[in-house]
């Protein structure tokens, strides 16, 4: 061949008689085949040979199957960010006239495609102010109720819902329940355990963990329900990209010690914002004073999470001014990854609700949601307490 050809087609070494010790990347969009059959029929499996990364990919692979070992599941999917899963799995999962109930306390993200839901598909939707088993069973409706939509622990006041309770009237009334994951992860709560049948997290926060991924991933009880979401996966193109997955992977192997830091971290600065008098109240399920602190105890193992909310005396007025005075702790819109960062719900993650909306879900004017990193914690409540002052 020529010095033209020669450069397309390099020599690609085969390994013999060792295996890589990390996880190798797969940054490639497509695979060759031999058989021309074999690459027809690889189109309708997500189990079969590798044959485009926007169905699968062997780096993405071993990101789905290591989360769903995580959460006790049959399988994962992968996708392009946590909005990607949450929208795959809904959309999925329902058609137009179906019926939802899910948690009042939720992201907004979620809850704006639950209206879009309904506005678009005639989707009806039900919001459990207090998300008790009663108040779910009057709400569900058997055989029309698709779907019952929770948080492990809501973003950002800390409702932490009692899934082995709320899951079982699900089940009994024919209904699947998605459970967002993404604020306790795995190492906290496992839903599946306690009758979730699809887990969905955003991995750009505590799983990936280094404010330098974005991805998400729904991880399902049952594989024929894995199956057929792949296929809607497979139509929307919501796959994930192999150098994501690769970050995720290795980050994977940190998440036992980070949450350790993180939840350790949280509790102290939880309990210091909770005796300080610019603060009226603090959002954090390991409080005794929390509304789900029982529930907590009882559900998580190993912590209460990092990231919680608490209200300041002073309004929005004063959450301005304290975002301007911090040093270490950064303004920035995400959350769960090594550095605290701290932002203001009601103009960013939480824009698409109205003001009655943010009263009914606990975010006021002067909320703040705070994500406490693995940084010495001492250091991380001065800052907070000097721009407190």
């Amino acid at each position: 061949m020529r010095p033209e050809t020669r450069a397309v087609h390099p020599r690609r070494p085969e390994p013999t008689g060792s295996t890589p010790i990390t996880t190798p990347l797969y940054q490639t969009s497509t695979w060759i085949f031999d058989d021309p059959d074999v690459l027809a029929d690889a189109f309708h499996t997500p189990t079969g040979p590798f044959l485009y990364s926007r169905m699968t990919n062997p780096t993405v692979r071993v990101l789905e199957t290591a989360v769903a070992d995580l959460e006790g599941g049959a399988a994962g999917l992968a996708t392009s960010s946590g909005m990607g899963a949450i929208n795959l799995v809904l959309q999925a999962s329902l058609r137009g006239g179906d019926h939802v109930v899910a948690q009042r306390r939720l992201y907004g993200g979620a809850a704006a495609t639950l209206r879009d839901l309904g506005e678009r598909f005639g989707v009806e939707v039900d919001y459990l102010d207090q998300a008790t088993p009663e108040a779910l069973r009057d709400a569900l409706r058997p055989g029309r109720t698709k779907v019952v939509y929770l948080e492990t622990i809501s973003n950002p006041t800390g409702y932490v819902a009692d899934l082995p309770a709320l899951t079982a009237a699900a089940r009994a009334a024919g209904a699947v329940t998605v459970v967002d994951n993404t604020f306790a992860t795995p190492l906290l709560c496992r839903p599946i355990a306690h009758g979730a049948d699809i887990v969905v997290h955003s991995l750009t926060k505590y799983l990936a963990g280094h404010h330098d991924v974005v991805g998400g991933i729904a991880v399902f009880a049952e594989t024929a329900r894995y199956e057929s979401v792949w296929h809607h996966g497979v139509e929307f193109g919501v796959a994930a990209d192999p150098f994501s997955a690769w970050l995720t992977v290795r980050s994977l192997q940190t998440l036992a010690l980070r949450m350790e830091r993180h939840c350790a971290n949280a509790a102290v600065v939880a309990a210091r914002l909770a005796a300080h008098p610019a603060v009226e109240r603090v959002h954090y399920p390991g409080l005794a004073a929390h509304p789900t602190h029982e529930i907590a105890r009882r559900l998580l193992t190993g912590g209460y999470g990092g990231t919680f909310a608490f209200d300041l005396a002073g309004g929005r007025s004063a959450g301005t001014a304290v975002s301007k005075r911090l040093r270490l702790v950064e303004l920035a819109p995400s959350l769960g990854g090594t550095g605290t960062t701290l932002m203001h719900p009601a103009s960013t993650s939480h824009r698409q609700l109205d003001e009655a909306q943010l009263a009914a879900v606990g975010i006021g004017e002067g909320t703040i949601r705070i994500s406490v990193g693995i940084e010495h914690v001492e250091d991380v409540w001065s800052d907070l307490e000097q721009a407190l002052a």
